[in-house]
């Protein structure tokens, strides 16, 4: 039962909820508090007293609005509602003092700081400070971080916020970091000098209100007032995080989270905020062809018309990667089912039903986990497939959730009971009673490495069937970025790879993640010279999705848009573009120029394409239950930093790779 009190807040009388804190009740107003430690996501720590604020009839001093609630106030002498003062003379007198003891420390590094311009210290220095000092002894120095090669640490300017601190331990899960000593001689650091390992540390840059944790690979490169922003879609996972990119020209210099409360919330992971450096190398910028056993460079019109001729009266099939957007998976699949081709999107074998979209998306929302009273995860390692996903589960085990793991015994981040690692434990699940969970919010999160063995449709019916009995909601994880809006648009045959086993020429859109053997024929378009390109006899090169407007559709079905950044390098052309040129070779033109033309034709097939960031419910559906094996469960991810072509192409990403398998290496000892 909610317990609404009212309350004058500058002279404006709201009612608000008694559990809110005095500077979420000023946020409903519209009156700006200044801050730093306190954030919406973290916990309340109110220790740089920046939010006071004057609570009238109250103690003779300023209160901290972060941590004081709105029914810890007392109303007036008759009754009248409480009044609080966000900007008297008391109020501000507090403000200027407190932000004059944050700069006695404070190096005055702003020219060289690349927190300069976007600094909350240099912003609310010039609102609510002063323009003097009476300091006059020497700052204060401590000794800098090592985080890695990632994060950048000065933690001279370090203002004990504490941020920091509770991400990684409350949001990321890993207990490394906190303050020692007291009073000047406090600092933030790491227990031991330990690393923080985490697939999420990169957030702890954007929490950080001074630049005392800043960018390693973006130090020194641009200041934010000469980057173009775009507001764009991740597409290093299934989750569809909200990015924004920021460029320089025509380089992209670095990706930062946009806040989505139904995706990613703020955070993004360490694999999507760097691979950025993975955009510029090992790019494909001009067409080549493969003559006497090596690849040689031409110009489009000799590749399309020896692509065509290739293709023209042969067996096909089209094979779409991880990467595509959905008008590019569109375009293929009329191209090539024009000519009596055939076109598979589950190039990894996921034995996922085309059609039933409840059995390849489910009926859950990545926010119904976080009021989960019970997640069981099937086959899936969410720290490696999607880590701010699997900080959501984080969040729900902290608000007291049972999670059950059928798979890996990996590190998660938080406390599971693993009920096995093999295909018995799953149909043990099935035969015990569930009817305790039938009143309670419950998730069944089935992962790509349980779907892509032999029995993947039998493992699919069965975690089905377990939610069905438990009345679960149930969500597929997939670790494609493209593969939900390609089983939309049924860029699937029937018999997934084995129908594209006999082609003669398969036409590869970005599918990096197989090998293709010897025999067919194969053009490959993409963004990157990695295993796809390598096997190629035709290369057509392609935008990467900084590169292109797309269209993505999520792990839960959600469609989203990402937006042209900058523009491909060299004669790299669009995606679909590339398609709708080759098919006017082919004499059997697509019936779009533009790409509005092309999403018109889309969105007249897949009707709910159009509803850009809507979860559609689907229609409940089951798989039939097979036989199951008796394989154990593997993970779908191995290598977290290395599972795209863009991130193969990243230095950075391959660091950080080595350094997981050095730390994962068994030490030896000196004998």
């Amino acid at each position: 039962m909610s317990d609404i009190r009212k309350i004058i807040i500058d002279g404006k009388e709201i009612e608000v909820d008694g559990a809110m804190t005095l500077i979420q009740a000023c946020e409903q107003v519209g009156v700006e508090v200044p801050r730093f430690c306190y954030h919406e996501r973290l916990s309340i720590a109110g220790n740089c007293r920046m939010c006071l604020v004057e609570v009238v009839g109250g103690p003779p001093k300023p209160a901290a609005s972060c941590a004081m609630q709105v029914r810890d106030l007392r109303p007036g002498p008759e009754g009248q509602p409480p009044v609080v003062k966000t900007n008297s003379p008391m109020v501000k007198k507090a403000r200027e003092g407190v932000m004059e003891f944050l700069l006695i420390n404070h190096p005055l590094d702003c020219p060289i700081c690349d927190q300069g311009g976007e600094c909350d210290l240099q912003d609310q220095a010039m609102a609510y400070g002063v323009d003097f000092s009476r300091y006059r002894e020497p700052k204060r120095a401590t000794e800098d971080l090592d985080l890695g090669p990632l994060i950048e640490t000065h933690m001279t300017r370090c203002i004990s916020c504490t941020r920091c601190v509770r991400f990684t331990t409350e949001v990321a899960g890993q207990h490394v970091m906190g303050q020692t000593g007291r009073g000047e001689d406090a600092e933030i650091t790491t227990y031991l000098g330990a690393l923080i390992d985490s697939n999420l540390s990169g957030n702890i840059i954007d929490l950080c209100p001074v630049g005392a944790l800043v960018s390693k690979p973006y130090s020194f490169t641009a200041r934010p007032w000469e980057l173009t922003k775009t507001e764009s879609i991740d597409v290093m996972d299934a989750l569809g995080s909200s990015i924004r990119v920021d460029t320089k020209g025509r380089e992209v210099m670095r990706f930062l989270p946009l806040n989505h409360d139904g995706v990613n919330e703020e955070w993004i992971s360490d694999k999507t905020r760097f691979v950025w450096d993975g955009l510029r190398r090992q790019r494909l910028d001009t067409p080549y062809i493969r003559e006497n056993g090596k690849l040689r460079k031409a110009d489009w019109p000799e590749a399309l018309a020896a692509a065509a001729t290739a293709m023209k009266g042969k067996k096909l099939a089209g094979l779409i990667g991880d990467l595509a957007p959905v008008e590019a998976a569109y375009a293929l699949k009329q191209m090539i089912e024009g000519q009596g081709g055939v076109v598979e999107c589950r190039t990894d074998g996921a034995k996922l039903p085309a059609g039933n979209r409840s059995g390849y998306v489910g009926t859950a929302r990545i926010e119904d986990i976080d009021n989960a009273q019970a997640i069981m995860l099937i086959g899936t390692n969410p720290a490696l497939e999607a880590p701010v996903l699997n900080a959501r589960v984080r969040k729900a085990w902290a608000r007291g959730a049972n999670i059950g793991v059928i798979g890996e015994a990996a590190d998660l981040t938080y406390e599971y009971h693993h009920a096995g690692s093999d295909r018995a434990a799953l149909a043990e699940l099935l035969e015990e009673d569930h009817s305790n969970a039938l009143e309670k919010d419950t998730i069944v999160i089935v992962g790509q490495g349980a779907l892509r063995e032999a029995d993947g449709a039998a493992v699919l019916g069965q975690a089905m069937a377990f939610a069905e009995k438990t009345g679960s909601k149930f969500m597929v994880l997939h670790t494609a970025a493209s593969r939900v809006g390609a089983l939309d648009i049924h860029a699937v045959t029937e018999n997934g790879m084995d129908d594209v086993a006999g082609a003669e020429v398969i036409y590869n859109l970005g599918a990096d993640e197989i090998e293709i053997g010897e025999g067919p024929f194969v053009i490959y378009q993409g963004s990157h010279g990695d295993r796809g390109a390598h096997r190629a006899d035709i290369i057509l090169p392609g935008a990467a999705y900084t590169e292109e407007p797309g269209l993505f559709v999520n792990t839960e079905g959600r469609p989203q848009l990402a937006q042209r950044a900058g523009f491909a390098p060299g004669q790299a052309k669009e995606n679909w573009a590339i398609l709708r040129a080759l098919s006017a070779e082919l004499g059997a033109t697509l019936p779009f120029d533009s790409i509005a033309a092309l999403r018109r034709a889309l969105v007249a097939d897949v009707p709910h394409l159009a509803q850009i960031d809507e979860v559609r419910q689907n229609t409940w559906a089951p798989v039939a239950t097979g036989a199951l094996g008796q394989a154990e469960f593997r993970p779908a991810i191995t290598d977290f930093y290395l599972s795209n072509p863009i991130a193969r192409a990243s230095q950075l990403m391959a660091e950080l790779s080595a350094g997981v398998a050095a730390r994962r290496a068994e030490p030896l000892a000196a004998e």
